[in-house]
C-alpha cells in the first residue's frame, strides 16, 4: 500500500470514528485516571443537557476512587436527594390522587407567585421604585432596556404626529377652494352692501 493511500487487495477497511470498547475495570493507573475525568465530564455535561432541554429536575453525586466529591444539580443536590426521598416513600404508601393534584397544584403556584413577584419587582424598577437591591451591571441594564423603550416610545409619537399633520395638510387643501369661494362671496356682499 502506498503511503497517503489506501489498500483495495481484500483487506478490510479500517473504520473512521469510535470503536466499541469492553467495558471492564482498567488496569493502567494513569489510562484509568484520564478515562474516569473524561467521562466525569461527559457525564456531567449530559446531566447539564438533560436539565436544560428537558426542564428536568438533575442531581448528580459522584465519587472518585480517592473519595473526592463532584456533584451536579440544577436546583440543589439536597433538594432532590429529598425529593428522591419521598418519591421512594411515597412507593411505598402511594399519595391518593387528591394529594397528587394538591401538590402538583401547589408547586404550580409557587412558581407562579415567584414569577409574579419577579414581575412585580421589574415593573418597580422600570417606575424607578426600589434600585436599592440591584448592583451596577443590573443598573446599567435596565437603564439601557428604558432608553430602548423611550426611543420606540418616542418614534411611535412622531410617526402619530407626522401622520396627523399630513391628515390636516390634506384638510386645508381640500377645503382652501371653498374657503376662497366663501371669502369671495362675504367681501362682494360687503363690497355691495357699501
Amino acid at each position: 500500500m502506498e503511503e497517503g493511500g489506501s489498500s483495495h487487495d481484500g483487506e478490510s477497511s479500517k473504520k473512521i470514528g469510535r470503536g466499541k470498547i469492553e467495558i471492564k475495570r482498567i488496569e493502567n493507573t494513569t489510562n484509568r485516571q484520564v478515562t474516569f475525568c473524561k467521562r466525569r465530564n461527559g457525564l456531567l455535561k449530559k446531566a447539564y443537557e438533560l436539565s436544560v432541554l428537558c426542564d428536568a429536575e438533575v442531581a448528580l453525586v459522584i465519587f472518585s476512587t480517592r473519595g473526592r466529591l463532584y456533584e451536579y444539580a440544577n436546583n440543589s443536590v439536597r433538594g432532590t436527594i429529598e425529593r428522591y426521598k419521598k418519591a421512594c416513600s411515597d412507593a411505598v404508601n402511594p399519595p391518593s390522587v387528591t394529594e397528587a393534584n394538591t401538590q402538583y397544584y401547589q408547586q404550580e403556584a409557587s412558581k407562579l407567585r415567584r414569577q409574579i413577584r419577579d414581575i412585580q419587582n421589574s415593573n418597580r424598577h422600570i417606575v424607578g421604585e426600589s434600585l436599592g437591591s440591584l448592583n451596577f451591571k443590573e443598573l446599567k441594564n435596565l437603564e439601557g432596556r428604558l432608553e430602548k423603550g423611550i426611543s420606540r416610545v418616542r418614534s411611535k409619537k412622531n410617526e402619530l404626529l407626522v401622520a396627523e399633520i399630513e391628515y390636516m395638510q390634506k384638510r386645508v387643501t381640500t377645503f382652501l377652494p371653498f374657503q376662497v369661494i366663501i371669502s369671495f362671496f362675504v367681501f362682494l356682499r360687503v363690497f355691495l352692501s357699501v
